[in-house]
């Protein structure tokens, strides 16, 4: 039976999403750049940004790499209007696509990086995408896998219980339309079992000591915009409650006596090359 491989195409389509990847962006690329100085790439290396969404972090891979040449892909197109507008400097160096990350309209061994980033938990049956990165990745190359984990935020109890809100509303939630909310602790296994070799699992730390308040705090109010609804349908609550709860949290976390943090995993390791 065919599975729906955008069962959030709802959520990911709303307006909220650019504002999301915006503060996801801006809270989580300063620690993560770091990360891309191990995989050694120079020079004119092509490289696949699998659900790039708006273009945020293409444009900053564009920056990185001044010789590179991009693609970048999502399964929306209303995503890559502006994506495309605010690549438009790079000229024909980056260029973004419609595409399944499920049938990747790519060659074989196409690319020397590919980048994943807060897709992993959108997508059901995550290892079918992990299979196609494999497929038009160069042996030799190296992912990067940006794995949502939303058993991994904490927030400050004085919003009420909020770890059941994640382990009680959220998570079930995420289950009922096939798509795995603790997908950051389970990716490490799945790319081991593809045979790559160099994994490592890393965090980045959003907290509320690193991050600006603000932009922490603005992540929870998109997401809150975004999927208040259909965390109200499934749960079976009224729509105004589940709104509040995403609110007391962005409040806590601009509230400067209180602390909370998200660690989030990325997970990466190189495609090893052919046996002799």
């Amino acid at each position: 039976m065919a599975i729906d491989t955008n069962p959030q195409a709802e959520q990911m389509g709303d307006e909220s999403m650019l504002r999301t990847l915006a503060h996801q962006a801006a809270a989580i690329w300063p620690q993560e750049q770091a990360l891309f100085d191990r995989y050694g790439l120079a020079g004119a290396v092509d490289i696949l940004d699998l659900g790039c969404g708006s273009g945020e972090i293409t444009r900053r891979l564009a920056q990185r790499y001044g010789q590179a040449r991009l693609v970048g892909v999502d399964i929306l197109e209303s995503n890559l209007v502006p994506a495309r507008h605010a690549n438009a400097a790079f000229g024909e160096r980056v260029r973004f696509a419609q595409g399944d990350a499920f049938a990747l309209d790519f060659a074989d061994r196409s690319f020397d990086l590919v980048v994943c980033r807060h897709l992993s938990q959108a997508v059901p049956d995550f290892p079918r995408v992990l299979a196609e990165i494999d497929r038009v990745l160069e042996p030799g190359g190296w992912v990067h896998l940006l794995s949502e984990d939303y058993a991994m935020l904490q927030m400050p109890e004085a919003v009420g219980d909020p770890d059941g809100f994640w382990q009680r509303m959220v998570l079930p939630f995420m289950a009922s339309v096939g798509c795995d909310g603790r997908i950051g602790r389970h990716t490490p296994p799945l790319v081991r079992a593809l045979g790559y070799t160099d994994l490592r699992a890393d965090y980045v730390v959003v907290d509320t000591e690193r991050v600006p308040r603000a932009t922490f705090a603005g992540i929870l109010r998109a997401w809150g915009d975004g999927f208040a609804g259909a965390l109200a349908q499934h749960g079976g609550l009224a729509l105004a409650d589940v709104q509040a709860r995403f609110e007391a949290m962005a409040r806590a976390i601009e509230d400067p006596a209180q602390y909370a943090v998200w660690h989030v995993p990325i997970v990466s390791a190189r495609k090893p090359l052919p046996s002799p």
